[in-house]
């Protein structure tokens, strides 16, 4: 193995894959989390009032837009669920929290089977795969055949299912009637393509970018699609002010934005929320000198981070590895005050790395803190029984899941919200931490405990955009070079099952290969077909796993947990995911297991192993970005090998290559709500 010179980075990782656990906690607590989010949403609807007057003068496509709102409201359409926003001006104060008693975890009720007959037989008549049936019967509801007969676009509502499909079936039932200017197709479209959005991470889209997308989906009449879907309540449309008003008589200017209630309702609760937070002072829980005698026993940024956390509602801690150090004097100083404090992570991994800093049982993970199966429990009120909350993998927040951890913290409870700004940010909607690091609405605490050694060096330089040469003496970092997708493939093998064992001790267990994606020559398929092959062959009984196979298990979208195969039975099949038994049903496996010795920079956020080996094939180059690589090469903690083969592409991507703009709202809905807002 040569020594390192310049590492090189792959191209985007995906989101992960859906899914669903059987009897298991973490599976369990996503249940309970979506279930509190839609309970949330309902509580929110039923509570939204009149839209709050505009007040600014629009022309063109802005204007059309408010005017279908108007109309809506005016009785010109059935009322719909539509507000607008007004320029900056002191929001309503944020309501009180509703608090709900602890959730007991309840699998999901699966549509009639009554049901599903009839879907079933609706699609075989417009030509639409009759494997669709329960997942439309799941996202349609009990009318979902009814549905579908009188507005065939509906099936743009069933996961996977794209534009050119949801055509097909329209016109096989409409005959003639179905065009490309149908206002049912249109409206349809609309909404897909901010389901499209939200999973790219936006919350909201700019009205242009809307219409542009709806034509090049061949919709003839664009902004007429976007009115029509805002007067039939299948979307709501934002209008926020933008720089100041040039002089005392003219009018500030806006831009207006288009987003799925989900979405709009999440981040408005979630900076409701945090508002609370921020204006109400930390309970009285213990002296001040008892919080100065912790900050004083305490070193550097730890000490800043505890003396920001004894007078404030939110606090922000940005650091890499090293920094975890400071959240974790934060709370066992807490601790040592008679405080209810506790940590949650992104993931269980991430939970066990960190439990071992802390004193006592005080860490659990983000789905299990809010469902109940893990961490303190909830107060007789519904809110968390905690004093101080630490967040950490804080970048890995979406909206809808900030919302509710925010929601759910009781008044005068401080948030500290801890993690590595470089990383990948979340892959559900909304850039959570990012945003608020930019708002500088709270006390932010910067780590000056750099991560160690060659590898600190190198990810620290990645951070701020330069690929360093750094000596690596104990070939903490090598570099392969490989010419094409055979050799890439057939040295990363190498890699993991020979030469690294052999020349570090890492044995090939501790080792995660990371790749840009699941599909082409080099994606975790291609990798993991080979690496099994090496490692663990075997016939594949159990919908192609074997005993002692590593995988990956999506509980939820968007989140993967490492595991082993322990066994498989009439139940399902039986996996390890960090000492946890996890039981995946028959009919789940095929969605929601993948072998797991490769995976994707996004499945690997918020894990780390001994060794990591990052493999850059030739088509990654479109894809590289800073974020990128620098979270596929902080994943490894005393080795990292890059399998090179994309030349100069990586340095420029650490370079030039930024984190893709995200289109959000929580910095204006903060605003007007912090202190001095008003002036």
């Amino acid at each position: 193995m040569s020594t390192p010179e310049t590492p090189e980075e792959p191209r985007s990782a995906d989101d992960g894959t859906p899914a669903e656990g059987a009897q298991v906690s973490e599976a369990e607590a996503e249940l309970a989390a979506q279930r509190l989010e839609r309970e949330r949403i309902e509580r929110r609807k039923a509570e939204r009032q009149g839209p709050i007057e505009a007040g600014a003068k629009l022309s063109g496509t802005a204007a059309d837009l408010l005017a279908a709102v108007r109309a809506v409201e005016s009785g010109e359409k059935p009322p719909a669920t539509v507000f607008e926003e007004a320029r900056p001006a002191p929001r309503r104060p944020a309501p009180e929290p509703v608090r709900r008693a602890p959730v007991v975890p309840e699998g999901p009720a699966a549509p009639a089977e009554g049901t599903v007959g009839e879907v079933r037989e609706v699609l075989t008549r417009g030509g639409a795969p009759a494997a669709l049936a329960a997942p439309a019967a799941a996202a349609l509801g009990e009318d979902a055949a009814d549905l579908l007969r009188e507005d065939p676009w509906q099936l743009l509502r069933v996961p996977g299912v794209r534009p050119e499909q949801a055509d097909r079936f329209a016109r096989a039932l409409l005959g003639g009637e179905a065009g490309p200017d149908d206002e049912r197709r249109g409206r349809a479209l609309t909404v897909w393509l901010l389901e499209q959005a939200a999973a790219a991470g936006h919350t909201v889209l700019e009205t242009a970018a809307l219409t542009e997308a709806l034509s090049r989906q061949g919709v003839p009449g664009p902004e007429d699609a976007v009115r029509n879907a805002i007067a039939e309540g299948d979307v709501l449309v934002f209008q926020d002010a933008v720089g100041e008003a040039v002089g005392e008589d003219e009018e500030q200017p806006v831009r207006v934005l288009v987003g799925l209630e989900r979405c709009a309702l999440a981040e408005e609760s979630l900076a409701d929320g945090l508002a609370r937070l921020i204006n109400s002072a930390p309970k009285q829980d213990g002296a001040a000198e008892e919080w100065e005698r912790a900050a004083s026993a305490a070193e550097g940024s730890a000490a800043d981070l505890i003396r920001a956390a004894s007078g404030h509602g939110l606090v922000l801690h940005t650091g890499g590895e090293a920094a975890l150090a400071e959240p974790a004097a934060l709370l066992n100083a807490a601790h040592g005050m008679g405080l209810r404090a506790w940590a949650a992570t992104h993931s269980p991994v991430g939970r066990e790395r960190f439990a071992s800093r802390v004193d006592g049982p005080a860490v659990a993970t983000v789905a299990g803190l809010l469902s109940g199966a893990e961490g303190p429990g909830r107060d007789p009120e519904g809110a968390l029984a905690v004093d101080l909350l630490v967040v950490l993998d804080a970048p890995q927040l979406d909206v809808e899941t900030a919302a509710l951890l925010s929601e759910s913290l009781p008044d005068g409870a401080r948030l500290v919200l801890s993690g590595d700004p470089a990383v990948l940010w979340s892959v559900g909607p909304g850039r959570v931490f990012a945003d608020l690091l930019a708002a500088r609405a709270c006390p932010q605490i910067a780590s000056r405990r750099p991560d160690p050694g060659p590898l600190g060096e190198l990810v620290s330089g990645i951070g701020v955009g330069e690929l360093l040469q750094v000596e690596a003496p104990e070939k903490e970092v090598v570099i392969v070079p490989v010419r094409d997708a055979g050799e890439a493939v057939h040295r990363t093998v190498q890699l993991v099952a020979d030469s690294v064992p052999r020349a570090l001790g890492v044995p090939a267990e501790e080792t995660q290969v990371i790749t840009p994606g699941h599909g082409g020559a080099v994606g975790t398929r291609v990798l993991n077909a080979a690496l099994k092959e090496r490692l663990n062959p075997g016939p594949g009984r159990f919908a192609g796993f074997d005993p002692g196979d590593r995988v990956a298990w999506s509980p939820a979208p968007g989140r993967t947990l490492p595991g082993r195969v322990v066994g498989a039975d009439g139940q399902g099949l039986r996996l390890d995911c960090a000492g946890e038994t996890v039981v995946v049903p028959r009919d789940r496996v095929e969605q929601t297991v993948r072998h797991g010795w490769a995976l994707t920079a996004h499945q690997a956020v918020g894990a780390r192993w001994p060794a990591a080996v990052v493999v850059l094939p030739g088509d990654a180059v479109p894809a590289l970005s800073r974020p990128w690589i620098y979270t596929a090469f902080s994943r490894a903690d005393r080795h990292l090998s890059v399998v090179h083969g994309v030349d100069q592409a990586l340095q420029r991507a650490v370079a030039e290559v930024p984190a893709k703009p995200r289109t959000t709202r929580l910095p204006v809905l903060l605003a007007p709500q912090l202190p001095g807002a008003a002036d």
